[in-house]
Order: C-alpha cells, then sequence, then structure tokens
C-alpha cells in the first residue's frame, strides 16, 4: 500500500480532499480567508501564498479529480526518488513560486480575482517527473497520443504562456502554473548546486 500511495503524496490528496469537503458545506468563509487574493484587495494575508493551494472549486468536481489524479500519478515516483521530506518540501516551493508569480502579475494588470488550487504544485511536479524520467512515456488523453515527458512538460508550458499572454481563458491562473515550473526548475538547480559545491 505504501508504494501506491507513499506518505507525503497520500497526506496531500487526503488534505486537500477534507478541505474540498469543507468547502461544500461553507465555501464562502474558506475562500475569503484562505484563497490567494490578490495583494491591491483587502482580503490578501500573508499565509495564503500556500493555503490557496488545499482549496478547489466546490462547484468544480473535476478541478480536484483531475489535480489529485495528476499528483498521484507523478507524484509517486518522485517521492519514491527523493524520500516524502524533499518531496514535500519541492512541491511547497512550487506552490509558493506560483503564488508569488500570480500575485506580480495580478499587481501589474487590473485583475483582482482570488486564485485556488493545487495547480502550480503539480506544474512543478510533473517539471520535476520530466527532468528526472524525461524519456517516461506519457499518454495524452485528447488526442491519445503517447509522447516522451519532456516533450509533454515543453509543449504544456509553452501552451500556458501562450494561454497567459494572450488572455485565454481568463478564469485559469496560467501564470501560476508558469511560476510553478519555474519555481521547480529552480529548486532543483539549487539542490543541484549545494551538492556539487557543498
Amino acid at each position: 500500500m505504501s508504494t501506491l500511495m507513499p506518505p507525503a503524496v497520500r497526506a496531500l490528496i487526503v488534505v486537500n480532499v477534507l478541505v474540498w469537503l469543507l468547502e461544500l458545506a461553507a465555501p464562502e468563509p474558506l475562500l475569503r480567508l484562505f484563497a490567494l487574493w490578490p495583494l491591491a484587495t483587502p482580503l490578501f494575508r500573508p499565509w495564503q501564498v500556500i493555503s490557496y493551494a488545499f482549496l478547489h472549486d466546490p462547484h468544480n468536481v473535476a478541478h480536484i479529480l483531475l489535480n489529485m489524479f495528476a499528483l498521484f500519478m507523478f507524484g509517486r515516483a518522485l517521492e519514491a526518488y527523493w524520500g516524502a521530506r524533499r518531496f514535500l518540501l519541492f512541491y511547497l516551493v512550487c506552490v509558493l513560486t506560483a503564488a508569488l508569480t500570480q500575485l506580480a502579475v495580478q499587481y501589474g494588470s487590473s485583475v483582482n480575482e482570488e486564485v485556488i488550487g493545487a495547480s502550480g504544485g503539480i506544474f512543478g511536479v510533473l517539471l520535476a517527473f520530466a527532468w528526472y524520467f524525461p524519456r517516461q512515456r506519457i499518454m495524452l488523453l485528447i488526442p491519445p497520443i503517447p509522447m516522451p515527458a519532456w516533450l509533454f512538460v515543453t509543449l504544456y508550458g509553452l501552451l500556458e504562456l501562450f494561454f497567459g499572454v494572450r488572455g485565454i481563458e481568463p478564469g485559469v491562473a496560467h501564470f501560476a502554473h508558469l511560476g510553478g515550473l519555474a519555481g521547480g526548475a529552480l529548486c532543483i538547480l539549487y539542490w543541484r548546486l549545494r551538492h556539487r559545491f557543498g
């Protein structure tokens, strides 16, 4: 059972699901307190740069299902490779860099919408999976085409950049996704340099 669902991945999924169930009962107070609100609004609080990643749209079950499925599929291999502590640290770093990127973009624009969801952390996990297992085949759902992990993540990142710059799907935090990717890359590079140079 521990191999199928290692402890850090299991804990993240359990917490996300429990918080989502709480949102079904009381969405408004949870969103006001724990969603990531823009700096220009009076609702912003410092802890939101982490807490937002444990909230999902209570009216859209696909939001949490897809994020948790991706965490399960790609997080297990990374946790087996790194161990639970380093995997959890990496995930939270990606959540944080995703939040900071989104806040910076919102500060320079007129967008004042809150951000919720684990996608920033998930994009960091995808980046790390492609980094350490670049030739692992990933099967797309639509269209059903297999491709190596490095190509999948590269194309996905470019698509997110295109959507973000062009303003396509305005309800999706594309720059948070890109921030998660960037944070993942910086975290891995930092660990490698620290190991190499002491």
